[in-house]
């Protein structure tokens, strides 16, 4: 380590991935700077990566950098397949992404309109020590929100933009370009697939006991009770049957997979947003767009809100698919009906349900909660790993109410 100059939190990053970045820097014009780490984010952020920020400091300038790096334990890796991860991610920031932008220049969209991703400084894909490095977008003025904090009106609509133009580049390449869509989605893995095939895999009894613990939760409301039970349990094996319907489906997108709070940087310009940025993409696959719109709606948003919205809110996301699609001469309502929508929302509902009762008792953990859990999930026997049991009163309290708001929202829209 003695040939870097770095300094800071280099903990957990083995000489590989220390050579890499190194490299990296190197190509960047950086050679001999300063390089110090620094911890992104608290416990709770992110369970099945290490994240780190690199702020190099050079003659002429500096330069900062994300950079994710896989985790190092095995059970984790294991469990929760991180290779196939890592792998997703770097295959949307090396060839999807830049197809997708690609597409818009072609098309002649407006720079302000176009796709906005970091920039992607490589990727290190050998097992076990995978990593990505990426631009720092809060060096040009993107910022992360609370996640303890539902999601308003306006905000919610700049993400479902976000969303739609997304979504409707998967459109847009099956027409211009089917064999590069084929490719696409071919090289995405899902995850939930895979876990339901590996019937001993430990992350099963984890969700298992994830459902145990949130009918505990509802003591007191036998109706929601019943309402979830079987329903997170089943989630795997419900998760990976739809993703065998959505092979040959031409309604299906590439899916972010992963669209909460976390996972989207927001830039003002004093009060006013100006846009959404979807990064993280490591759950990204080939299925129904209504996946991305019910794992954002019911996880980053209130239960009143969406009494007050919803419909709205699907709308407004069917109209930016549109107006997205109209710079290729291609209509919605041909690409993906809205009715199309309001029936995969239907089709998507159990299986919603039982995937937004298992991230809602991972995101509302307070940091010393989550720090918890995470060190259960490091140990591999995730048949004692509980994200209840760790929570104070005033987190199960939350967590009550989010679930009740949850199975209300769903009732009330006709999903369950």
């Amino acid at each position: 380590m003695a040939q870097y100059n770095f300094e800071g939190e280099i903990e957990n990053i083995n000489e590989r991935q220390l050579e890499f970045i190194n490299s990296v820097i190197e190509k960047q014009g950086f050679k001999g700077s300063k390089v110090t780490f620094n911890a992104v984010g608290s416990a709770g952020d992110n369970y099945v990566a290490n994240v780190k920020r690199i702020v190099v400091e050079g003659e002429n300038g500096n330069l900062s950098i994300i950079a994710k790096i896989a985790p190092a334990s095995e059970h984790l890796r294991e469990n929760f397949h991180s290779q196939l991860l890592f792998n997703n991610e770097c295959f949307i920031y090396a060839k999807v992404l830049p197809k997708f932008l690609q597409l818009q220049k072609q098309a002649g969209v407006p720079e302000e309109d176009q796709i906005k991703f970091p920039k992607y400084y490589g990727s290190l894909n050998e097992a076990p020590n995978e990593i990505i490095l990426l631009e720092d977008v809060k060096v040009t003025g993107y910022t992360m929100l609370d996640r303890f904090i539902p999601l308003t009106d306006y905000v919610v609509k700049s993400v479902l933009k976000s969303l739609a133009v997304w979504h409707s580049l998967s459109y847009v390449l099956k027409q211009k370009e089917p064999e590069t869509f084929n490719y696409f989605k071919d090289n995405l893995l899902d995850l939930y697939s895979i876990m339901a095939e590996k019937k001993d895999n430990p992350a099963i009894a984890f969700i298992a006991h994830i459902e145990k613990m949130a009918i505990g939760v509802l003591t007191g409301y036998p109706e929601y009770q019943n309402a979830i039970r079987d329903k997170v349990t089943g989630s795997l094996e419900k998760g990976a049957k739809m993703q065998k319907s959505e092979d040959g489906n031409r309604f299906s997108v590439i899916q972010h997979g992963d669209a909460w709070t976390n996972n989207i940087m927001f830039r003002f310009q004093g009060d006013e947003l100006k846009e959404a940025m979807l990064i993280d993409y490591q759950l990204a696959k080939n299925s129904s767009p209504v996946g991305d719109l019910m794992y954002f709606l019911f996880n980053c948003t209130h239960h009143n809100a969406r009494v007050e919205y919803f419909y709205e809110w699907l709308d407004y996301y069917h109209s930016e698919l549109d107006n997205a699609l109209s710079n290729y001469g291609i209509k919605a309502n041909y690409a993906y009906p809205r009715d199309q929508l309001d029936a995969d929302m239907k089709r998507y509902g159990k299986f919603a349900l039982g995937n937004a009762i298992v991230t809602n008792s991972m995101i509302g953990l307070k940091p010393e909660e989550a720090s918890k859990v995470k060190e259960q999930l490091n140990t591999g026997d995730l048949s004692n790993v509980s994200s209840v049991n760790s929570m104070d009163n005033s987190t199960i309290i939350d967590y009550q109410k989010k679930l009740i708001g949850l199975l209300e929202s769903f009732d009330k829209f006709g999903l369950l």
